[in-house]
């Protein structure tokens, strides 16, 4: 087998096929954040890298999140529902965060109805600055545990920000 055939194989392996948000960690939300989900979720199936580290077996996997007594809980299975691992992790690094995160996004939407599409366009920018941090946070926190890329811990920092609202 070539070295680019192996990279392509472990590629398709090393991703999430399913993804689920835990029901009883989340809340109906308005519709804008029920959208924002649903792609979050869409999106990180249609193309992601996921790859829990020493897992020699590989993929496709399975997560579920939820958020449990504010530790945010990462379990991962296989596509037959056999675990593979389940990484705990402290919300506490991500408070700051998702505070301003949440708070600029307040912003956006407020400023959608009456503000000008150039004050629309920098308020969305710092948002996306925001969502990047946590994305680059995430990826951090999971160094070690899961391997992820930048699409991937983004569209997984959308996600925990709908488990937080409740959480």
């Amino acid at each position: 087998m070539t070295e680019e055939c192996a990279q392509e194989e472990r590629q398709e392996r090393a991703r999430l096929s399913e993804v689920r948000l835990d029901e009883t960690s989340i809340e109906r939300s308005s519709p804008d954040i029920e959208h924002e989900r649903a792609v979050a979720i869409f999106d990180l199936i249609d193309d992601n890298y996921f790859e829990p580290v020493g897992d020699e077996a590989g993929g496709p996997y399975h997560l579920t999140l939820a958020v449990i007594e504010k530790r945010l809980h990462f379990t991962v299975t296989r596509e037959n529902g056999d675990a593979v691992v389940t990484h705990v992790l402290s919300l506490g690094p991500f408070r700051r965060i998702l505070k301003d995160y949440f708070l600029i996004c307040e912003s956006y939407y407020a400023a959608i109805r009456t503000a000008t599409p150039s004050q629309i366009e920098a308020i969305d920018m710092g948002r996306r600055g925001v969502h990047d941090e946590g994305s680059v946070l995430l990826a951090e926190r999971l160094t070690g545990k899961i391997e992820v890329n930048h699409q991937t811990a983004r569209r997984l920092f959308t996600l925990i920000c709908a488990l937080y609202r409740k959480g």
